[in-house]
């Protein structure tokens, strides 16, 4: 019989999983996206776009389509659908494995300025007029609206519309993965002082932290939300590949 797979994603990770299990005809995955990228990279799996209306709503798809196993492979800053993925889980007795990629980590000779949220990041640019380099996607721009004193190059995937109201905004359109030197050349050319990212993690857009240290530049670090701990986790789609095979082979 075949396996229903639901993959929660949209990042990396998730598309490499998606295909790796395009070509084993014993499962038959499902690859969600949240809908936030208008365009996003076409897959050899069905997929879906659109949120599933919160836990309850997630429960109902689950049960309406026969999902056997959920491999939650969200940005590692999607914490609400990570939540409502590991209680509808419960709720529906379905196996469910986190794919999540490591954070990066601090090396020698990098500064980072640590903060725990958007605000805090907008805080830690300080008073005085700046050249920022703001690389954390739209959704979140608007907190920096209450530090306009500063110049941000803005790069996103999505145009970002309105989301930064400020008339000190350069926006530029990209998606990774990204190359260091394009990446120093690009901070050197804007005349950026400071970097503002989230700890993502992975190598598609590692290259701008190591620009930024080859240029002394700081970087405002933007810790992870907490997401579930009690749900098991991989680092890499072989590993996540693997589970569902074990799973398959026990499942009768």
């Amino acid at each position: 019989m075949l396996m229903r797979i639901l993959i929660l994603g949209g990042t990396t990770e998730a598309f490499a999983l998606a295909g790796r299990l395009a070509g084993f005809t014993e499962f038959h995955p499902l690859l969600s996206f949240a809908g936030r990228t208008g365009n996003p990279r076409q897959v050899s799996i069905p997929t879906r776009i659109g949120g599933f209306g919160g836990i309850h709503g997630l429960e109902r798809f689950l049960a309406d389509d026969g999902v056997e196993a959920v491999i939650d492979a969200t940005h590692p800053f999607a914490a609400r659908i990570s939540r409502n993925a590991a209680l509808a889980c419960v709720q529906a007795q379905i196996p469910l494995l986190a794919l999540r990629r490591p954070p990066w980590i601090r090396q020698q000779g990098d500064h980072w300025i640590d903060v725990e949220s958007m605000t805090s990041a907008a805080e830690a640019l300080g008073t005085a007029p700046r050249r920022v380099f703001l690389t954390i996607g739209r959704q979140e721009l608007h907190h920096f609206e209450a530090a306009k004193q500063h110049i941000y190059l803005v790069r996103t995937v999505e145009p970002i519309g309105e989301a930064l109201a400020s008339s000190n905004v350069i926006a530029i359109r990209d998606r990774g993965p990204f190359d260091e030197e394009a990446e120093r050349s690009l901070m050197e050319r804007e005349g950026i002082d400071i970097l503002v990212s989230k700890n993502s993690g992975g190598s598609a857009t590692y290259p701008k932290i190591a620009a930024a240290q080859a240029l002394g530049l700081p970087v405002v670090m933007v810790a992870r939300p907490d997401k579930p701990a009690d749900v098991p986790t991989v680092t890499l789609p072989e590993a996540a590949l693997e589970w569902l095979r074990q799973l398959h082979e026990r499942t009768p």
